[in-house]
């Protein structure tokens, strides 16, 4: 991984850049390895839906999100929660799990912490 100052913008072509965002209709089936990954996060505690998904937009970049409904269901819990954003890191753990594994349940279980309401099937009555 390099880190820069500079915009991923002006680093790459456009085609090239697939914006995570949890608000895109898109999923992410696959990593390619020709294509560049933005996680777009947000320093802020407050949700704002559909801003990186805009952001994306105005950029005229691919959009995906992580297979989170396609693979994992609503807990019970107390507070009736559910979200699929994730913060910057469990984005990343997803992904490097699953470029590893090439597993979306084993990612999704290292990545999507229980507190997000959302469990693999074959915890969901634990």
């Amino acid at each position: 991984m390099d880190t820069t100052p500079e915009s991923y913008l002006d680093l790459f072509p456009l085609e090239a850049i697939v914006y995570l965002t949890p608000d895109s209709e898109n999923v992410l089936e696959d990593i390619d390895p020709d294509k560049v990954y933005v996680l777009g996060g947000l320093v802020d505690e407050s949700i704002r839906k559909q801003l990186t998904l805009r952001r994306a937009q105005e950029q005229c970049l691919q959009t995906a999100r992580l297979p989170i409904r396609e693979y994992m269901v609503k807990a019970p819990n107390s507070r009736n929660y559910h979200s699929e954003t994730l913060a910057i890191n469990q984005v990343f753990d997803v992904l490097s799990t699953y470029y590893e594994t090439r597993s979306w349940p084993a990612a999704l279980r290292a990545g999507v912490s229980s507190g997000k309401g959302y469990v693999l099937p074959d915890t969901a009555e634990q």
